[in-house]
């Protein structure tokens, strides 16, 4: 971002008053994060270590060996990872209107989690089974559980931001953008309708090369149709890799879908038996490769729960939800001088094995190749999701630095081992891309400000700061004069009449290095950032401007001791928008930031 000279419209240092009462009690310095040393060639590997299904805490790094390409690494970097207790470590002040604050209620978490409710793959009456019991879970989520929500029908959305609010999660699942939608694709779906069109036309003696292209046609028509899944869902999760890859430490993605298969398998009772077989596999990989890269650990859930084959269940012509697994046989459907089920439902029975056997596998794959794992054959919805959660928080960090080699491009296995039997989930693999060159395969690293600065991102702390956002029409600027002309990178990009915001903020110094300065002074440089985007996640406006800060050497003027001030404005069209706001400290590269929900309304 550029440099935005005309945007901080005002600076000042107040003096007097204490951060104490304004940012809730902090009586000593705020220390820096504690952060893994990396340079650009090392590797990180997160590790979920379980027997019988429960986290083993306590393990050192002797207790691993990692692999890569069949050689041992020396381990480098080590760190465990535990879940903080769900008591609120700051209990906050009640904030005015429009007033917001960064600092964090509970203590930070050991990963963030995302769920995505896929449209795409699934049957709208699972849909709706999945939201419902999503918003039951909520009621009963562990407090300072950090999550947010994305579908996926035609394309991604973003539809609820990191939070650890749970009235605004479930709001956000009970807004209308949330709702669940038919897949345009499962709904259109027309095999079976030619399926039992295939075998109306078998029972009535119809020429058999009729029937037999028929088949072939649905065949063909089922191999299409899942193409065009497979491609946009991969395309999804490719964006949302990338999107997450911003945020630093592990993500949990709890994926709800039908899913997709892993392969369509041929056919031999078609014409062409092979015309319609598939294999995504190297999608798959791909996908699961990048998502890796992204320290993305998936968790698929199969949301359509128990299913049953279609001989379990006489009124309906395609299988739904099921009791057991088994092969029962309903004695509507079968024939009664062999005792066996019809051909019809026969063929139908078997490509549901098929097919379910290749959905689940491609579920399985993506969790085992990015460290997740997956959960299905189970009407446990909410409990999948508590498992998920509390599996992906307890984990290892292991960081090695592979042999020297120039960047080749190339995958190279991943193998980490423990010893007593403990079962262990972690990214398979990685490519040897060239540092900060993004690939298909690797996203490039992003800096601390892309990460604080983008939509849906949690807030960053290490700079606490509190805003307060306001109309400049509002009252409380009546006797301020703003200066004329547009303000914002992209004020003069915009189509029609504005609207000017304006963001007072207040910093708590505590949170802030400072640097000495000629004659005894001390000072601070701060990089102040606004940006705006629209309900499609597309920027509309923003400003970046840094500012310098000086204390006179006067022995009561201490900075500690005093609350920094700055007034930052942005115009905006009339519409919904989510407003990004954020400060560096450049001296530390240590960044504070927060999102605002905001609606501009049109101009009489």
């Amino acid at each position: 971002m550029s440099a935005l000279r005309p945007v901080l419209c005002f600076a000042a240092l107040l003096l007097a008053a204490s951060t104490a009462g304004l940012l809730g009690q902090q009586t000593s310095p705020a220390m820096p994060a504690v952060v893994l040393q990396t340079n650009a060639n090392l590797v990180l590997v997160d590790v979920v270590v379980k027997q019988d299904k429960k986290p083993i805490h306590g393990l050192s790094k002797e207790d691993f060996h990692l692999i890569e390409d069949g050689h041992e690494q020396p381990i480098t970097t080590f760190e465990e990872h535990i879940p903080s207790d769900a008591t609120p470590a700051t209990i906050r002040p009640l904030l005015p209107l429009n007033t917001y604050t960064n600092v964090p209620q509970y203590p930070p978490l050991t990963a963030v989690n995302v769920l995505l409710l896929d449209g795409l793959n699934t049957p709208l009456v699972n849909q709706m089974d999945v939201r419902r019991k999503m918003i039951e879970y909520m009621g009963k989520i562990k407090p300072g559980t950090s999550l947010a929500i994305f579908t996926l029908s035609s394309r991604l959305r973003l539809i609820s931001s990191f939070t650890t609010d749970v009235p605004r999660l479930i709001h956000a699942l009970q807004a209308s953008k949330s709702n669940p939608q038919p897949s345009a694709i499962l709904e259109a779906d027309m095999t079976d309708t030619l399926s039992t069109a295939s075998d109306n036309l078998t029972e009535m003696g119809a020429n058999p090369d009729v029937i037999a292209y028929l088949q072939q046609f649905a065949a063909d028509l089922t191999a299409y149709q899942t193409d065009l899944r497979v491609r946009m869902t991969m395309d999804a999760m490719q964006q949302l890799a990338r999107y997450l890859s911003a945020i630093p430490g592990r993500k949990n993605l709890i994926w709800f879908s039908g899913s997709f298969p892993i392969a369509l398998d041929p056919d031999t009772t078609l014409p062409s038996p092979f015309s319609a077989a598939r294999t995504y596999a190297d999608q798959i990989r791909e996908t699961s490769e990048l998502l890796s890269a992204s320290r993305v650990a998936v968790y698929p859930v199969d949301a359509r729960g128990l299913m049953g084959l279609a001989s379990t269940d006489v009124s309906s012509p395609s299988p739904s939800n099921l009791t057991g697994g088994g092969l029962a046989i309903n004695q509507a459907n079968i024939n009664r001088s062999s005792g066996v089920p019809t051909p019809s439902i026969a063929r139908k029975d078997l490509r549901f094995l098929q097919q379910t056997a290749n959905e689940q596998a491609s579920m399985k794959e993506i969790a085992e190749q990015t460290g997740g794992q997956e959960y299905i054959n189970t009407n446990g919805l909410r409990e999948a999701v508590a498992k998920a959660i509390e599996n992906g928080s307890s984990y290892y960090t292991l960081g090695y630095v592979p042999a020297a080699r120039h960047p080749d491009g190339k995958f190279h296995k991943i193998e980490v081992r423990t010893g007593n039997g403990y079962s262990l989930a972690y990214r398979r693999g990685y490519y040897a891309d060239a540092a900060g060159v993004s690939s298909a395969q690797s996203p490039a690293k992003t800096n601390l400000i892309l990460a604080a600065t983008m939509p849906g991102a949690p807030p960053a702390s290490e700079v606490r700061f509190q805003a307060r956002v306001l109309p400049a029409t509002d009252p409380a600027f009546k006797a301020v004069h703003f200066p004329d002309g547009p303000v914002g990178e992209m004020a003069k990009e915009i189509k029609g009449p504005t609207q000017r915001y304006i963001v007072d903020l207040q910093i708590d110094p505590q949170s802030l290095s400072f640097t000495e300065a000629p004659l005894g002074a001390r000072q601070a440089s701060l990089e102040f950032i606004l940006v705006a985007y629209n309900a499609e996640i597309r920027r509309v406006n923003f400003s970046d401007q840094s500012f310098q800060f000086n204390f006179k050497a006067d022995p009561l003027n201490r900075p500690e001791s005093s609350t920094l001030q700055a007034r930052l404005a942005l115009d905006l069209p009339a519409g919904q928008f989510a407003l990004r706001i954020a400060i560096h400290d450049l001296a530390v590269d240590r960044v504070g930031s927060l999102e605002v929900p905001l609606l501009v309304p049109t101009k009489k």
